[in-house]
């Protein structure tokens, strides 16, 4: 019989697990805290557990995070994990210290089957979606490699302030595994974040949008990068099936329940494709009646990538725009590009059994005009 990894079990279903255990409920916090807070990976290292309920644990349980394959820090301090999930596939972790705080990017799919035109993650095809375990095991493995990096105590001060869900893949096609991973995230017993210091963000998936609303709602981050359907389809495919109207409403829906009273848009800035002050001035009539900030993100080239990042003039203007229309807007400070670890390079080293890389080879992106 194989095991139950413990990492993969928000409070609700640990205390339904030692229940069955024929132990009583309040074990269930007892575990959370010594499996999360203090990062303990042996049922021996929990003292105040009863021997007998240790001795069911050894046998019936785990705590397996995934293995490190490769661990690199850039020269601007950002720190990448290349984590391996097995049949030969492996997903990255970031994290990105700061002076106010420290953050942790985090994967959800081994690949990614959005296949946006600018990613290279989505270049590298589709395997599988993570579970929660993998998920969780990601901040588990990271805040506590972390601490001991820095001579703090197991069980010491957190150095990981807040989690992005923006690594490989998109989250919300993982919905089942993502939600309970949040939910640990947040718990006082596990990681104890708050939630306008977790952000989930999706290419756009609008039934999933909703559903998050009601299930756990965190702070939300949403892939816009066009500014017209017609754009928006070819650098964004999924846009297809939810086109912008769709989207946008979604998040006036989202904001009922959200965290934080705006939305934040992702754009990232193609030369020549969606950076105009045209484009601009169509995002300003998009997004009007949805509180929102924008976030500019420079492209970081890969290669075969057929794209070229904005100039750093084009990007100051284009932000001018908006903020001259009352958007918050801000650019992205390109963090961890030497170890690859920046926004748009997570590849890791997936196998493509979608073959998405050989029918990409050679594909380009038409240059849509900002007005219909």
């Amino acid at each position: 019989m194989s095991r139950v990894n413990l990492l993969g079990l928000d409070l609700a279903a640990l205390a339904a697990y030692t229940e069955s255990l024929g132990e009583k409920p309040f074990r269930a916090r007892q575990l959370a805290r010594w499996i999360h807070q203090h990062g303990a990976g042996e049922f021996d290292a929990m003292t105040d557990l009863a021997k007998s309920f240790r001795s069911k644990l050894a046998e019936h349980a785990e705590i397996v995070a995934p293995g490190v394959l490769r661990d690199s820090t850039s020269s601007d301090g950002t720190r990448k994990w290349l984590l391996d999930v097995g049949a030969g596939n492996a997903i990255e972790t970031v994290f990105i210290p700061e002076d106010d705080r420290g953050t942790l990017c985090i994967s959800t799919q081994a690949g990614c089957a959005v296949n946006c035109l600018f990613c290279s993650t989505g270049r590298q095809g589709f395997n599988r979606n993570l579970t929660t375990a993998e998920i969780v095991g990601q901040l588990w493995w990271a805040e506590h490699a972390l601490r001991r990096t820095a001579g703090l105590a197991a069980d010491g001060e957190r150095v990981i302030s807040n989690v992005v869900l923006m690594g490989m893949g998109e989250p919300l096609q993982n919905y089942d595994a993502v939600v309970p991973a949040l939910r640990l995230m947040l718990d006082d017993h596990a990681y104890g974040l708050s939630r306008r210091r977790v952000t989930l963000s999706t290419s756009g998936m609008v039934p999933q949008i909703d559903r998050l609303a009601d299930d756990c709602a965190v702070a939300l981050a949403v892939s816009l990068h066009a500014s017209n359907d017609a754009l928006r389809d070819r650098l964004v495919p999924l846009n297809r099936k939810y086109p912008l109207r769709e989207l946008l409403a979604a998040c006036r829906r989202y904001l009922r329940s959200a965290p934080r009273d705006f939305i934040t848009f992702e754009y990232v800035m193609l030369e020549g494709v969606n950076d105009t002050d045209a484009h601009a001035d169509e995002l300003v009539e998009l997004v009007r009646g949805v509180p929102c900030k924008f976030n500019l993100i420079p492209f970081n080239p890969f290669p075969d990538a057929g794209l070229g990042r904005s100039p750093p003039e084009r990007i100051r203007a284009f932000a001018q725009r908006l903020i001259d229309a009352g958007i918050v807007t801000t650019t992205r400070k390109t963090r961890g590009d030497d170890i690859d670890a920046a926004c748009g390079q997570l590849a890791g080293e997936v196998q493509d059994r979608t073959r998405v890389s050989e029918r990409n080879r050679g594909r380009v992106v038409p240059i849509v005009s900002a007005t219909h």
